[in-house]
């Protein structure tokens, strides 16, 4: 059996060493980098036709030649990958770099590192076409200025095959090592046994789609009840199918920190029910938590867990891999056993994990890291997104750039001479992009190309003056950059899945020469067509959660396979375990919030009267919950009632959730679509009932109307209001009730409060097993 190894991670096992540097960062876009490769190759063939003659032609059928593929095997290793370019004529072949800045300033162990990757490509080249020498290049390409920088080396054939082997030879005890354990971790896990005693009723109709879809390729949506397991329900399956399918990694992506400890708990789970299962599992943290040094520069002069990282790196992993589980803490106890950055030694397991656990970002997000090591390696994955109704916010978040007026003068009045010149022409560009706009908000066909123009030009600057101040950077000129850099980086992909809208954000100055703020946003509206892409390079992936309905809502917003399959697991649960109750007479409109107080303060009472106990009641925003409370206080003093305020802390959260105990009696009061109305468990006596004095649309502005047109100009006019205000808005409800009913013994009530819970479009989003009382 042969190891397959991509050119570039070869490379990077075995060629880097001496510090971690990231001060010749940020690198450019992914885009940019492709638009920078495009430039490259456009001026060798230019070249071609302009140098090219009738009896070259006849010679030479092809001129420069763009990503080459090339493969070489070395004992028990497969090396492949794309060189970027050759030239026939000068048989010389290339290896492409995009960067920023100055290029003296880039770190010795970098360009060590490039000169491996062409040197590489060089033997495999000659093998290929049996040459006895090339000429190697590396292309440095400035993106700011446009210029190229050629370093050109040539070698014999032999000294690469040399060179070739000797990586080989260095990576051969690993790739051996990693053969082991894939041969063992697949054997393991075709044995594998269901880590508890039987399936949960629904729990085993999930496992065999999730089974199913991996098997076939293809993607899944899993609308299954809170209650069942979903996590292990799908971590199990996906495990079973990695043998047959020849599966290298399963992704388990959540979007809170809750869904990642009950996936490392189901992980730890199955482990400790096979003792023999040799599966290395990931957590990745974002780096603000992992940091040990935040007041530090990512570099060795600044900071000692970056001072010869590449060198002590290797000790690092073998014994991080030893245990098998790598969360958070564990991952921290081996990197500073080993003086080195936690953070990036994360970054680095992932390579070497079969599990990996993080948050939806770390594959969806515009330069998401696991989606990129997928496809440069061309790994086979499976992806497991938790909360997968989550989804569409996040990814609409992940795919949305805002560029705020007031932010950036204040960077531009504190800015270093060097900036001043490109900042002042910018905000002079940026306050002609509204001085027409008598609108607070308004929505433009696209970024104007001169406003476009003096960004890059900021940009540039901005960048090559961090590359020669490399310490003492402010940070909020860092910040800034790092916006102008998302915000250029969506202005290329601008499409119809998104809008360009500007709102005017304040006055500031003197009154006598008050100049209007203003907020620059690319909204996107439709994360499908960023999402396709990671879809696709998945073997499979599964959502999974306890509303996803309707389907077609989900899948045309994110953009699902055609062949995606559907299921809707059926509830353990009865409908004589919750008694729903819609009360129908009741407007909780915002133009009918003060008459609905009193009834809806009756209501409540007279449920807690009639069956004391611990309630959740969900309202629609902090000001109609503050009026209830105020009113329930004053006509029923004795109800002890607690409340969710505005900004609450992790603390402040965990106090909230402790009221509910058994034995306790009370009402807490929520908004709905809060941190209290999703992902919390208070089985039994903990609630017993939850009042809804919401449908949960979101509210009536100009970001959302617009958000409506675009929904019906893409999916149909007859779906733009459900698209962006219906569904949504039962969905939340739907959550929210899901906190009462959490075990097959529970029992409880649920209250519909507004008279649109009786309308047959809403009924129908509600969960089949109800039984709805009116």
């Amino acid at each position: 059996m042969k190891y397959a190894v991509a050119v570039r991670a070869l490379c990077e096992f075995t060629a880097k060493q001496g510090d971690l540097d990231l001060r010749f960062t940020p690198s450019p876009s992914a885009q940019e980098g492709i638009a920078g490769h495009a430039i490259i190759r456009s001026r060798r063939a230019a070249m071609d036709q302009a140098d090219s003659q009738p009896d070259y032609q006849a010679d030479c059928q092809v001129g420069y030649q763009a990503e080459v593929a090339l493969t070489g095997e070395f004992k028990n290793l497969r090396v492949a990958g794309r060189a970027d370019g050759y030239d026939p004529a000068q048989n010389q072949l290339e290896e492409i770099k995009t960067y920023r800045g100055d290029l003296r300033l880039m770190p010795d162990n970098h360009r060590q590192l490039h000169w491996a990757q062409v040197k590489i490509y060089g033997w495999l080249l000659c093998q290929k076409l049996g040459l006895s020498e090339v000429r190697l290049a590396l292309v440095y390409f400035d993106i700011g200025s446009q210029k190229e920088t050629l370093i050109v080396q040539p070698y014999s054939a032999d000294a690469l095959k040399q060179f070739f082997e000797d990586q080989c030879e260095r990576f051969l005890a690993w790739s051996e090592q990693e053969l082991v354990h894939r041969a063992a971790r697949d054997q393991a896990l075709t044995s594998l046994r269901f880590p508890h005693a039987s399936f949960r009723s629904g729990q085993r109709a999930l496992a065999e789609n999730v089974y199913r879809a991996a098997a076939s390729g293809r993607c899944l949506m899993a609308q299954a009840p809170t209650g069942i397991g979903k996590t292990i329900g799908t971590i199990f399956p996906a495990l079973k199918a990695c043998p047959g399918q020849e599966l290298d990694k399963v992704f388990f992506l959540a979007a809170k920190t809750s869904g990642r400890g009950l996936a490392l708990d189901a992980l730890n789970l199955i482990k400790s029910n096979a003792p023999s299962l040799p599966l290395r599992v990931l957590e990745l943290v974002a780096r603000d938590k992992a940091c040990e040094h935040p007041d530090k520069a990512c570099h060795g002069e600044s900071c000692p867990l970056a001072k010869g990282f590449y060198d002590r790196l290797p000790q690092a992993r073998s014994a991080a891999l030893v245990s098998g589980l790598m969360d958070k803490s564990s991952v921290r106890v081996v990197a500073l056993e080993h003086q080195i950055c936690p953070y990036y030694l994360s970054q680095d397991l992932v390579r070497w994990s079969d599990v990996v656990v993080g948050d939806y970002n770390y594959y969806f997000d515009l330069n998401a890291m696991l989606y990129g090591l997928t496809v440069a390696n061309q790994w086979r994955v499976t992806v497991l997104v938790d909360e997968a109704h989550n989804m569409i916010e996040r990814a609409r978040k992940m795919y949305t750039a805002e560029l705020d007026q007031v932010g950036f003068k204040i960077v531009r009045r504190a800015a270093p001479a060097a900036l001043k010149k490109p900042l002042d022409r910018l905000n002079r560009q940026w306050n002609d992009l509204h001085k027409n706009q008598n609108a607070s908000y308004q929505v433009y066909p696209a970024v104007p190309p001169k406003f476009v123009s003096g960004l890059q030009q900021v940009i540039s600057a901005i960048s090559e003056y961090l590359n020669e101040n490399p310490t003492g950077i402010d940070a909020r000129l860092l910040r800034l950059y790092f916006d102008l850099l998302h915000f250029s980086h969506l202005i290329e992909l601008f499409d119809s899945h998104s809008l360009f809208d500007i709102t005017k954000e304040s006055e500031i100055g003197s009154s006598r020469n008050a100049q209007t703020a203003t907020v620059l946003c690319l909204r996107n509206i439709i994360p499908a067509a960023f999402l396709e892409q990671r879809f696709a390079a998945a073997r499979c992936a599964v959502l999974f959660s306890a509303t996803l309905s309707p389907w077609h809502y989900y899948g045309d917003t994110l953009g699902l396979p055609s062949d995606t399959a559907w299921i809707d697991v059926q509830s353990p649960f009865s409908a004589e375990q919750l008694s729903v109750q819609v009360v129908s007479d009741i407007s909780t409109r915002y133009q009918h919030r003060a008459a609905s107080l009193v009834p809806i303060v009756e209501v409540m009472a007279r449920q807690y009267k009639t069956l004391p106990g611990n309630y959740l009641a969900f309202f629609s925003s902090f000001d109609y919950l503050e009026q209830v409370v105020g009113l329930f206080s004053a006509l029923h003093p004795e109800v002890p009632l607690w409340l969710q305020s505005r900004r609450m802390e992790e603390t402040e959260r965990e106090q909230f959730l402790a009221r509910f105990s058994v034995g306790s009696q009370g009402i807490g009061f929520a908004v709905l679509g809060g941190s209290f109305a999703e992902g919390i468990d208070l089985p039994g006596e903990r609630l017993i009932g939850a009042f809804i004095a919401t449908l949960g649309l979101p509210q009536v502005n100009p970001v959302n109307e617009q958000m409506m047109q675009r929904m019906g100009a893409t999916f149909g006019s007859s779906v733009g209001y459900d698209y962006t205000y219906l569904f949504p808005g039962i969905r939340k409800v739907v959550q929210a009730a899901g906190r009462v009913i959490r075990t097959q013994y529970d029992r409880g009530v649920v209250y519909l409060i507004d008279d649109r819970f009786a309308r047959p479009n809403v009924v129908r989003l509600l969960p089949s097993w109800w039984k709805i009382e009116r």
